[in-house]
């Protein structure tokens, strides 16, 4: 007598219009000639959740092999994916289970290596070490393709309501402690504390907040010493790792919290969070449990973001975090997504590492203009500076526009941007230029005149060469240092990230000043007889009567992301 289900199954009309789709069926029903069969057959979707891709998982996972249950996590320890084997338990292990256990529990999140009722085996593992490819420094957890994926599979979907935000933390200590325009940040500092410090075993999130590393594992540069931001030397990020060192300790509630904890909260925040953007609200930062292990790459096209939750047909009314696969991934691959577009600095001051090859790494160059105005004149009598008769016009231009005398502007390898040169053609205005019309005028996107363009170009190279000039040392000598690997590995890894940093920043700017130069002389302007132009320094030094830049530009990019980060 065959079983119920069976009967009922071998009943059925065999057209796809009236068959179950496979992920739906018992999987007492499912034996491997079905499988087979459906795998192959005209009637299986290849779309999100078709039951050809679950098929192809389930038969990866199944038969016994490589694929059998536990033999994965086998070859992980082999290679060492799983830590040091000294022979006890591993406490970074036992912290895994209990966030999958947790997301299992407590979210209905499948994490399984094995198929249940409509659900083919997870296709990720955690991986408790991880090794950057390039430089084999140490990148901490990740995550490990288990299987065979293919781009566009769904890798994770992770329920909002597991997720630290803004809303849990007012939820979690009280919308009068935190007021609804709280900033997401703090908030979410504030709930952190909570459950690591405070609550400890008896928080819900103790199993997420178990696999969350200390500071010293992350090491963004605002946590380095002095000693080795000092290698850093003549780097941009020096400044804004001050200012966001500067901006912790403004936010610090003393009353509260200790220092040492509030930092680590921000080192976690800076770090891990992930701004969701298709929400019904809008967009929500947030600490993503499991989701927020993924190491990132300047290549991968792949990013987190949230959907209402339910299939196709039914929708629950919950949103979850999704993720799918950006291209295909061998079985033992490091998954990866991107973080965004980051450049280098941008990277050691949140992160705490650096790329070796990032496609979107950039150098800030400081351009600065003083226009000879009447009072400058008046103050420099005898020195036989001239007054610039647009100087006046050029400053209420400035500040209709939001610029300051002192500007900070991102270079890349092969580019620079064109804000700069919009900046720097209007201070080099002369009334040759103008013919009479008023500044606001002009398109400053494109050429004014050859004199005008020449005068830009070769500021933008001074501008170049004086950020240079300020590293201690030199390409070379950071090439040579990296080069005696024995010498190398006796530095710290702050100052090996710090030396890697440098020497990248070097290369890039030295790449930015042959083009400049090739460019200047590929338009002839090398040969243009440059009119008088207003007086202006773009070397980057701070003009009388400041004390420091208004804004640097990476801090810029840190307040467009959400960050709470000034120096006023």
């Amino acid at each position: 007598m065959l079983p119920l289900l069976l009967q009922i199954s071998r009943s059925l009309p065999t057209s796809s219009a009236f068959s179950f789709p496979i992920r739906h069926r018992p999987l007492a029903v499912v034996n491997k000639l079905t499988l087979a069969a459906a795998a192959g057959g005209s009637g299986s979707s290849n779309g999100e959740g078709g039951e050809a891709e679950w098929v192809r998982a389930l038969l990866e996972a199944g038969g016994g092999g490589k694929n059998a249950p536990g033999k994965f996590e086998e070859e992980m320890k082999m290679r060492g994916l799983l830590g040091p084997d000294k022979g006890k338990a591993n406490p970074k292990l036992t912290a895994n289970s209990r966030l999958i256990s947790w997301l299992e529990n407590e979210g209905g999140v499948y994490l399984s290596e094995t198929s249940t009722w409509g659900e083919a085996p997870h296709p990720l593992a955690i991986s408790t070490e991880t090794v950057d490819e390039i430089t084999n420094e140490s990148s901490g957890r990740g995550l490990l393709a288990r299987r065979s994926i293919n781009e566009g599979d769904e890798l994770l979907r992770i329920p909002l309501d597991l997720c630290i935000t803004r809303r849990s933390a007012r939820g979690a200590l009280g919308k009068d402690a935190l007021p609804e325009g709280i900033n997401e940040y703090l908030a979410m500092a504030c709930q952190l504390i909570r459950e690591k410090y405070v609550l400890g075993e008896r928080s819900f999130y103790a199993p997420y907040v178990g696999v969350l590393p200390e500071v010293e594992e992350v090491n963004p540069t605002f946590t380095w010493p002095d000693a080795d931001l000092d290698f850093l030397r003549g780097s941009p990020i020096v400044a804004a790792t001050r200012s966001l060192r500067m901006k912790l300790r403004r936010e610090f509630p003393p009353e509260h919290y200790t220092y040492d904890n509030w930092v680590w909260a921000f080192t976690m925040l800076f770090s891990r969070a992930i701004r969701l953007r298709n929400l019904r609200v809008g967009e929500r930062l947030a600490l993503v449990p499991y989701a927020d292990l993924i190491n990132h790459s300047a290549f991968s096209q792949a990013f987190i973001d949230a959907r209402e939750s339910g299939d196709w047909l039914f929708k629950d009314g919950e949103e979850e975090v999704i993720l799918y696969a950006d291209r295909g991934y061998r079985q033992m691959e490091q998954v990866y997504i991107s973080y965004g577009q980051k450049s280098n600095a941008e990277l050691l001051l949140l992160y705490g590492f650096a790329l070796e090859r990032n496609p979107y790494n950039s150098v800030d160059v400081t351009v600065s203009i003083s226009p000879r105005t009447a009072a400058v004149v008046a103050a420099n009598e005898g020195s036989g500076i001239e007054e610039d008769p647009l100087a006046r016009q050029k400053l209420d231009f400035l500040a209709s526009v939001g610029r300051g005398q002192m500007v900070d502007f991102p270079c890349y390898a092969d580019r620079y941007p064109v804000e700069m040169l919009e900046y720097l053609r209007l201070m080099m205005m002369t009334p040759e230029d103008t013919r009479g019309k008023p500044l606001m005028d002009f398109d400053y996107s494109r050429t004014i005149s050859s004199a005008n363009e020449a005068a830009v170009l070769q500021s933008v190279v001074s501008a170049v060469r004086y950020q240079l000039s300020l590293f201690p040392q030199t390409e070379e000598d950071d090439a040579a240092i990296i080069k005696d690997k024995a010498t190398f590995r006796l530095l710290s890894y702050n100052q090996r990230m710090a030396v890697r940093h440098r020497r990248n920043e070097k290369r890039l700017l030295k790449r930015t000043l042959a083009a400049l130069e090739k460019q200047i002389r590929n338009k002839g302007l090398d040969e243009v007889e440059v009119l008088t132009r207003a007086e202006g320094s773009t070397l980057g030094e701070v003009l009388k009567g400041e004390t420091r830049k208004q804004k640097t530009a990476l801090e810029d990019k840190l307040e467009k992301m959400g960050l709470p980060v000034d120096i006023r």
